[in-house]
């Protein structure tokens, strides 16, 4: 267990690649807090079962993510009941999909707040504790679409473009304090989200399962394979060992090759 006395925060967790990395943290006996919306019983079952696998604290944050003030509280809580922030992987994320001269303001405007202003500010709030420690991990959820554009996704394409410049100047500015920023940029990850759009793309487009799979949500991926949340928690939890300690502002595809066309 080479997390055992770090400890973590990971938001938009209660599910999909979030919990994903909030599970191998944990695996590894970090304490973490984890964060995001949904039942309140399933998340309390998680909670539980996270405290259970490190034999160390598990928290759950309800800080809206698009709330700086929320933001900054909860990084503070972790501070106070977890003992530090070690660990801090900023993975909360929207999406809406329209035409830019169709795009709702208010969609774009939730848009880059939480999948990109959260980052600034849990980062503002973090920096200092880490570097008070002289060491930290900073990874950011990006995407494919850091990279590349799809189009009607024009909120989405420039936050996660946003991220991976945001992650390569903090890496820069957090240099010598034994900090490392990377960022991670999947494909289509397998997550519940992904698995219930299938039904209503089959009925909508008359569609086999397959079809939808192979030629809509895989359509980008060469491997024509979806990525699975444990790969993309391997990976953080790779870039948190000491062995990482000279990687950083990096941005790691993770998505079956579909940027090396």
């Amino acid at each position: 267990m080479f997390l055992k006395g770090k400890s973590a925060i990971v938001t938009g967790s209660t599910s999909g690649i979030g919990l994903a990395y909030a599970k191998a943290l944990a695996a590894e006996g970090a304490s973490v807090m984890i964060n995001g919306f949904g039942d309140a019983a399933a998340i309390e079952t998680e909670r539980a079962a996270l405290a259970a696998t490190s034999g160390a604290k598990a928290l759950h944050d309800g800080a809206d993510m698009s709330k700086p003030d929320q933001i900054a509280a909860m990084v503070a809580r972790a501070a106070a009941e977890l003992g530090g922030v070690d660990i801090l992987i900023s993975n909360a994320g929207i999406q809406h999909v329209a035409p830019i001269d169709e795009f709702p303001v208010e969609k774009w405007d939730a848009i880059l707040a939480i999948n990109l202003s959260s980052t600034f500010h849990l980062m503002r709030a973090a920096i200092p504790l880490m570097k008070a420690r002289k060491w930290g991990r900073i990874i950011t959820t990006a995407s494919a679409h850091s990279l590349v554009a799809s189009p009607n996704k024009a909120a989405y394409v420039a936050a996660k473009h946003g991220i991976a410049g945001l992650t390569k100047t903090a890496a820069l500015e957090v240099a010598t304090h034994g900090i490392t920023v990377n960022c991670i940029s999947p494909g289509y990850v397998w997550t519940p989200l992904v698995e219930n759009q299938i039904p209503d793309t089959m009925k909508t487009r008359g569609l086999t399962r397959e079809q939808v799979i192979n030629d809509v949500l895989l359509d980008a991926q060469p491997t024509k394979q979806f990525v699975q949340p444990e790969q993309v928690a391997a990976l953080a939890l790779f870039l948190c060992r000491d062995e990482a300690a000279q990687i950083t502002g990096a941005n790691y595809s993770m998505d079956g090759g579909w940027t090396a066309a």
